[in-house]
């Protein structure tokens, strides 16, 4: 009679073949059951806190979100959440799972830009295409030019000039924190890729014939401007 040796059976797939409690990693800190490395927890986390996580930024956790993008995936699905992984610009970032039928608790909150940052998003956004578009690699814009074209949209008896220029001010402030915009001197910024994620092409089509149609004010200072929206976690903090 000869002996046998049954081949090992492989895991389905999709499910993490168990292994012996005695090659358990001691885990990263005490009471730890998680099972993923540090690298991708480190991602899935930066990915939840912030509005979205580009390569340029962080290169050493975009690639471990690239090597550990389908079990992120099914984190983040756990949650309701969608994670959007845009290759062409190097940039991922999250979605609100929202689906008929299904009662599903809201994790991320839609936050509207504001009126002025709408419009400075809109200014940045077609200076980004235009330039792209004649062949550069990376494309500018000075504060000033931010001013004046947001200023232009003021009523004609607007008289409060100083605090719309505060307004203005903030809202280069907020793009710039947002990381859509990303001060390379004083006054002078460059203009981040993931303006074409925030602001995409349907929107930006829509904001233009706002434009073209004259964007009437509401009232003196007061743009009704459709707002582009983009979606965060609640108290999200900049890891820098």
């Amino acid at each position: 009679m000869t002996d046998t040796v049954d081949a090992p059976v492989e895991a389905p797939e999709g499910f993490v073949e168990a292994r012996p409690m005695e090659d358990d990693d001691p885990g990263l800190f005490a009471g730890d059951t998680g099972t993923l490395p540090f690298e991708a927890r480190r991602v899935l986390a930066l990915v939840l806190q912030r509005r979205y996580l580009a390569a340029a930024d962080h290169p050493a956790e975009w690639k471990a979100l690239l090597a550990h993008q389908q079990v992120l995936e099914s984190r983040c699905h756990d949650m309701f959440v969608e994670l959007v992984v845009d290759r062409d610009y190097e940039i991922a970032y999250k979605r609100q799972v929202r689906s008929e039928g299904l009662a599903i608790p809201v994790l991320l909150k839609d936050e509207p830009y504001k009126r002025v940052e709408t419009l400075l998003m809109l200014f940045v956004r077609n200076r980004f295409r235009q330039e792209r578009g004649a062949g550069e690699t990376a494309a500018f814009v000075d504060a000033e030019e931010m001013v004046d074209y947001a200023l232009g949209f003021l009523a004609h008896d607007e008289t409060n000039l100083a605090a719309r220029r505060r307004e203005i001010d903030n809202a280069i402030a907020t793009l710039a924190r947002e990381h859509v915009i990303a001060e390379v001197a004083t006054g002078r910024y460059r203009i981040l890729p993931v303006v074409e994620v925030l602001l995409p092409v349907d929107r930006l089509r829509e904001l233009t014939a706002w434009l073209r149609s004259g964007g009437a004010p509401t009232a003196p200072g007061d743009e009704a401007v459709p707002e582009a929206s983009a979606e965060s976690s609640p108290e999200s903090e900049d890891d820098e």
